[in-house]
């Protein structure tokens, strides 16, 4: 079967290409789709309908149909596929930790110095009072840059771990075992996510839990490689893999689960045949009750990281003695609940959105990975 410019015109509103649904090989399919996606002719997305043409015996026979977003015979896991996944998760991880950078603040310092900052209230009271406005956003710049690099690294290798595991399993054992390739593949990604994201969150801590340390990122950064060295930016490098592992494996796997419940569940209708903005919707809600799971089950490396990094030659064991383990458990924990929550779900929104808007379907709620690959 072939294709010729006529697809591109009954294609022109919609980025994902006519050529996916035909009969080439997938190194044909896949050098016409980087053709198409570096074309200029490429308009808008198309939020409802896609015209084909199948040839049939000869003839051709032109059908109009709805977009079933998660079984689109697109090239999934091509590299450029990837490339978009690593994009959209730096585009949602850093602009909304960067949002919340207020609320992260709050929660440092209550866990540094809880005498001071007894609660969330008196916590921001005591911010504004004594830094003002432009005080609660310190340490702006050093978490859009550690969060941008994190979230390219945690989405992007996520989806490469979740393929790369689910064809080792085979298509069977995917299936039955796919909670556990999420939190796999999820745990693999995070392990090189959080060395992105180290050298900021060293300098992030410092700037906004020591008053006169630095005013930022520029003046944090070569103030903190000099009193302690290059290695020092990552001192703190195992309690974080200690918080964002744990984290991160319940952010993907309890998504995934919540999603999939959901379309099972909540929502009659198949989520092939869902209007892309319900698709979103999910995806937000999914991953708000995955971000409550998540701030729990971190909790206390997040108390970890915090101390360690602000108390110079400081060990777990010091953490332990003087947060106690119920402080470990408990301190700041209704904010970062609250935080996380927000965060999760914007994350999933944002990043599900800019999927979307590449012509990729949304995360959750469809087939393993494996068994896309058969015939």
């Amino acid at each position: 079967m072939e294709f010729s410019g006529h697809h591109h015109q009954c294609c022109g509103q919609s980025l994902i290409p006519s050529f996916v649904y035909s009969s080439p090989s997938s190194s044909q399919r896949l050098s016409d789709f980087y053709s198409m996606t570096n074309s200029n002719n490429v308009g808008p997305l198309s939020q409802s309908s896609l015209s084909i043409s199948t040839s049939s015996n000869g003839g051709s026979v032109s059908r109009s149909f709805v977009i079933p977003a998660p079984k689109e015979k697109i090239e999934m896991y091509s590299p450029a596929f990837y490339a978009a996944c690593t994009v959209g998760g730096s585009l949602s991880t850093g602009p909304t930790h960067t949002a919340v950078t207020p609320m992260d603040l709050v929660k440092c310092n209550m866990q540094i110095d809880p005498s001071k900052y007894k609660s969330i209230r008196s916590g921001f009271g005591v911010l504004l009072r004594e830094q003002g406005v432009r005080g609660i956003f310190r340490g702006w710049v050093p978490t859009l840059l550690g969060y941008s690099a994190q979230g390219a690294c945690k989405y992007g290798f996520y989806e490469f771990f979740k393929k790369y595991y689910s064809d080792i399993a085979g298509p069977e054992y995917a299936a039955k075992y796919k909670t556990l390739i999420y939190l796999a593949g999820s745990a693999s990604a995070e392990v090189i996510a959080a060395v992105a994201l180290c050298p900021m969150e060293a300098v992030k801590v410092r700037v906004q839990t020591q008053p006169g340390f630095a005013r930022g990122l520029a003046d944090g950064l070569p103030k903190l490689v000099k009193s302690e060295g290059a290695l020092g930016l990552y001192k703190g490098i195992v309690p974080l893999w200690g918080r964002q592992i744990p984290y991160t494996m319940m952010k993907f796997a309890s998504y995934e689960t919540i999603v999939e419940m959901m379309y099972k569940h909540l929502i009659p209708t198949p989520k092939e045949q869902c209007s892309k903005s319900l698709q979103l919707g999910v995806s937000y809600a999914g991953g708000y009750v995955a971000g409550i799971f998540c701030a729990v089950v971190s909790h206390p490396a997040d108390n970890l990281v915090s101390f360690l990094n602000n108390s110079k030659g400081a060990s777990v064991g010091d953490a332990v003695k003087k947060l106690g383990l119920w402080g470990l458990f408990t301190r700041g924990l209704p904010l970062r609940i609250v935080m996380i929550g927000t965060l999760t779900g914007a994350q999933w929104g944002l990043y599900d959105s800019f999927k979307v808007f590449m012509g990729l379907p949304t995360t959750g709620g469809a087939p393993n990975p494996a068994t896309k690959t058969m015939n």
